[in-house]
Order: structure tokens, then sequence, then C-alpha cells
């Protein structure tokens, strides 16, 4: 796949926000963060109680390190912002390709949360750096960029952060956006403040889309530099040990299995319970459910739904699922793509709610068609293709998710062609990751010779 920068005219509109008005703007916004900040630690206090890893290294979040940045050579330092377990499972091939490419990468690899710094350490190389990214507070941001001193920085799809923004423009930082996404719902949102979106976009140095409706709505807001190049979500290299994990768990249930996958609740309101509601009497006679909620503290709470409901559940951990079951729990993380092989079709959640859906191309790269709810925003593109490829159907309501589930077992020749444009389907789109590669070591390679003596200031470029 070759990156491509929009077609003339897609510029968008930029407002005519002063300076003054920007300053303003970021000066409102940090005031904010002053107010929210205590409730902000006290949330990681709380979601501590059931995970640690929430509380460890706290003063990290506030721009205190003890790792040293990453020391090899003369090669510029690359930080990497994967805020959460997807965003790094996508970063995954895009540094794959980036160490092709850059044999002597120098990696600081930064995170939100533990899911994704769990995950981020399996990245690493030696003499790398793994740090939480601190709250977007100026002196916080400031204590970060001036410990680590990276000469470019990249972040994973929709990271968009006022002051480290523009502290890395001060400091003459190319601050990126890869695998870049922006729905037109949050568009509108950062439309409705157009001087902290000039403040934000118009500081970043540049921007990796997904597609060509997030190019347009990124140069709306005003970032330069906007390329389109795909999804990196499709070069996710599959695991054959999962893989097989998940054939094992297959033959274990000794019949059809249906994943309900990336599940979400939103106002007291949850798509397990949607789902369950409307799921045909006996069911677990002709197929295990497989049900992997997109948050695991929620388990407790299903396992008192299926309760209620009389329903035989397991949980995975607790061992492989057996035919005595109705609904087999998925609480783990980082198994996905066993669930998906294990399957012969899946729902994806947080589409069901107004939530924007959760990622499709991972089941499809198992060969598992996808039934999505009404809500995709966060995939629209990905999910209009996969239709059109004929591996993903839509349903508006949870009854359609089951007709269209029971449709595909019923017919076992649909069924396989589903199956096959699944696989057909997530091969096609790959290439994201040597395009974006090549994009960031441009980016790089520029940075390095601004530093070279005689090259000028970064602020004279």
């Amino acid at each position: 796949m070759s990156v491509h920068a929009p077609r003339g005219g897609e510029r968008g509109r930029r407002g005519p926000s002063s300076r003054l008005a920007q300053r303003r703007a970021v000066r409102l916004y940090t005031l904010a963060w002053w107010l929210l900040a205590p409730l902000a630690v006290l949330r990681l206090l709380w979601r501590s109680r059931r995970d640690a890893a929430y509380r460890a290294h706290l003063v990290e979040r506030f721009g205190h390190y003890r790792a040293s940045a990453p020391a090899r050579g003369n090669a510029p330092l690359l930080w990497l912002h994967a805020v959460s377990l997807g965003e790094t499972r996508a970063a995954a091939p895009l540094l794959e390709s980036l160490r092709r490419e850059l044999p002597d990468l120098r990696l600081l690899l930064t995170h939100t949360t533990p899911t994704g710094r769990g995950a981020g350490a399996e990245l690493l190389r030696d003499g790398d750096a793994q740090v939480w990214l601190p709250y977007d507070l100026p002196w916080a941001v400031r204590r970060f960029l001036e410990h680590f001193q990276p000469r470019v920085g990249v972040l994973m799809e929709t990271e968009l952060w006022p002051n480290l923004a523009r502290a890395c423009a001060d400091r003459g930082i190319q601050l990126l956006l890869a695998n870049a996404r922006l729905s037109a719902r949050s568009a509108a949102r950062w439309a409705r403040w157009p001087a902290l979106a000039q403040a934000t976009c118009g500081a970043l140095a540049g921007a990796a889309a997904q597609t060509g409706g997030d190019a347009s709505r990124l140069r709306g807001l005003g970032v330069r530099d906007v390329v389109v190049a795909g999804n990196l979500k499709f070069d996710r290299r599959a695991d054959a040990a999962l893989r097989a994990q998940g054939q094992r768990w297959r033959a274990a249930a000794a019949r059809r299995v249906l994943v309900l996958a990336s599940t979400r609740e939103d106002r007291g309101v949850a798509e397990e319970q949607l789902l369950l509601d409307a799921m045909p009497r006996g069911l677990g006679r002709r197929a295990l459910v497989v049900l992997v909620p997109r948050h695991l503290e929620r388990v407790a709470a299903l396992q008192a739904m299926l309760e209620q409901r009389g329903l035989r559940h397991g949980l995975r951990s607790q061992g492989a699922p057996d035919a005595e079951l109705d609904v087999w729990i998925g609480d783990s993380i980082g198994e996905m793509p066993a669930y998906y092989a294990m399957s012969d079709a899946a729902f994806v959640g947080g589409s069901l709610l107004p939530l924007g859906g959760q990622n499709l191309i991972e089941a499809c790269a198992e060969g598992c068609p996808v039934v999505m709810g009404p809500h995709v925003f966060n995939f629209a593109q990905a999910v209009e293709q996969g239709e059109q490829a004929g591996a993903v159907a839509r349903a508006r309501d949870p009854a359609g998710v089951w007709t269209q589930l029971l449709g595909w077992l019923d017919d076992a020749p649909a069924l396989q062609r589903a199956r096959t444009a699944a696989r057909e389907f997530s091969s096609a789109h790959r290439g994201a990751a040597q395009a974006q590669a090549h994009w960031i070591a441009r980016h790089l390679r520029d940075a390095a010779a601004s530093r070279q003596p005689g090259a000028g200031s970064p602020r004279d470029q």
C-alpha cells in the first residue's frame, strides 16, 4: 500500500482563530485539567482495587521518571504512544516495519492503561524504554520531554492533547499521528472549540490517516501534511499458537460456536443484557455462546446475568469449555484471536449501543465472518468494505444479530462463502505498516538532519 495525500480541495475550513484566542483556549483547558486531576488520581486508585498495575509507577503520571532514555549510538530517539491494548497491538506491525527500515532505532514506548503497557513490554528490545505518558498538564509534559528528549513523537490513532502538542512544537519535536482516525462525531465535537482545535491540531507535524474521510476531517481541524496510509490493524500477524489454542477449545466444546466479542456497557445499559434477552431458547444445544467482554471488571456482573437466566456458564480462567455449558466467558487478555479461531461467526460489540463499534478486522483475519450493530462510526469504512466483500453483515437490533448468526449456521454454503470472504477481505487491505513506517522514517531522518552542525535550530527550519 502506498502513502498518498488527499486530492486538492480537501483542506476543509480552518477558522480564523487568532493566537490570542488559542492561548486563552489552552489556558481554560489547562484550568479544567487542574480541577479534574484529583479525580483522575482517585479513578486510578479505584481501578487499582481490581488491578494493582493502575497504581504502579504513579509518579510517572506527573512527569517523574527513573528510566533513562534509550542510548544506542547516534540514532534518533522515536517516542511512540499507544494508549491501551488495541493501539499497542496495532503498533506491533508498525514497529516491525520501522525496525527493518531503521535497524538502529531507539524506542521510547508510552501508554495510559496497564493492558497497553503489558502488551507493549513484548515489543521492546534491549535498550528501549517504557513508561506512562504523563497527564496533559504543562509542567508534567515539560518534565517528560526534557527527561527523554525525543526527536519525533508518534501518537496512535486519535490521541490529541493540547499541552503536549504545543510543548512539542515549541521544542522542535515533530509530533505525528499514526493510523489516525477521526469520526464525524469527534470532528464535530472539536469544531465546537475552534481555537483549541487549531492550537492542538496546528501544532502537529503530520498525520497518516486510515481513510480519505479521516484525512479530510483532520485537515479541516488544521492538521498539516496529512496522508492516507490505510489501517494498521489489517497488518497484524496471525499467531499460530493462539489459532491452535482456539481449535482445541472448539474440540472441547463439541459443537458449533458463536462469539459475542468486545461487548460493552453504556449509561447502565449492557449489550450482553440486550443480546441475552433476545437469545433464542435452547440455543445451547446447537451452539456454544462465547461471551468476551471488552472490560474484564464486568465479568462478575455478567455471571449474575447468566445465573438470573438459568444459563450454565464457565470461565476461561477455570479451564476449557465443555459440552454442558450454554455460555463460556472469555475472561482473559490477549487471546482474542483464539476466540475467533474457535468460532463459526461472531458479533462484534460496541455497535448495538452508540459507542462506534470495536475492531472487526481481527475476526476477519481468522476467517470469522462478523455481524455488527447500527453504530459503527469508529470503523465505518472497514465495515462498508467488509459488507461489500461479503465478510460483514449489519443488524439493526439484538434480534437481528441472532437472525444473521443463526442464518449462517443453518446455511453451510453461505457460511463457507462468508468465511472465505473474511480471509480475503483481511489480506486484501494489508500494507499500511510498511507505508506508515516509511513515512515516519522520513520524519526521523529529517529530524536527525536538522540537528546536524550548521543545520540551524528547529525553530529556524
